[in-house]
């Protein structure tokens, strides 16, 4: 290969570098995937607890099963408020490190095509719990979350859709081993995302410090 071929070579990987960032949202922080799995194993460990007051006793009074339904909300709704707030910052910090501008045309087709799927599974859930279907819950989270990464990797980094594929994976097999959602929950929502915000903090971040 020639020094003028070579150079012809880097220049078109430069251009391709460059129209790929153009077109994509990568300013996507891996310690927010960290801090999101962090989060999700807290809110895991508290609805562990839970459950475990209204597992074992007998003949548990209904206001008190009641009350832990609430509970159990409550601590899901933190916990998505807390990975949520965990995202925003650490994306943030590293899109005016990067001199990049959070809020454009990117990372508004990233939030799109990641609320659509959540906002069908959100629906979807809240069907199953009206029928009494509680079992059926955390799998559907779990495959309507991963459908939501695979659909978002087209718009940043591709890496996503390999987390959506386990996302989807856990949660039809969750479907099998029904009762078992607790674990799987924490699982996909927790270690993974902390082994996947580990690799990308490695493999984007980094490097480039």
């Amino acid at each position: 290969m020639t020094e003028k071929h070579k150079e012809y070579l880097d220049n078109l990987s430069e251009i391709r570098s460059l129209m790929d960032r153009s077109s994509r949202f990568i300013s996507l922080s891996g310690l927010a995937g960290v801090f999101a799995g962090i989060w999700a194993l807290c809110g895991a460990a508290y609805a562990y607890n839970l459950l475990l007051q209204i597992e074992y006793p007998y003949n548990v009074p209904y206001h008190q099963i009641e009350r832990t339904l609430l509970l159990l909300v409550a601590d899901g709704i933190i916990t998505l408020l807390l990975a949520v707030s965990s995202g925003i910052y650490f994306t943030t910090r590293k899109a005016k490190q990067e001199g990049e501008s959070i809020w454009d045309k990117k990372i508004l087709t990233v939030i799109w095509n990641l609320a659509v799927p959540l906002a069908a599974g959100g629906v979807f859930c809240l069907i199953l719990l009206y029928h009494g279907l509680y079992l059926f819950v955390p799998p559907a989270t779990l495959i309507f979350y991963g459908l939501a990464l695979f659909n978002t990797g087209s718009y940043t980094h591709r890496d996503i859709k390999q987390l959506g594929i386990v996302e989807i994976i856990l949660g039809l097999t969750n479907c099998i081993f029904l009762g078992k959602g607790l674990y799987f929950w924490a699982f996909g929502f927790g270690i993974m995302h902390i082994i996947y915000g580990i690799i990308m903090y490695y493999k984007y971040e980094r490097k480039t410090k």
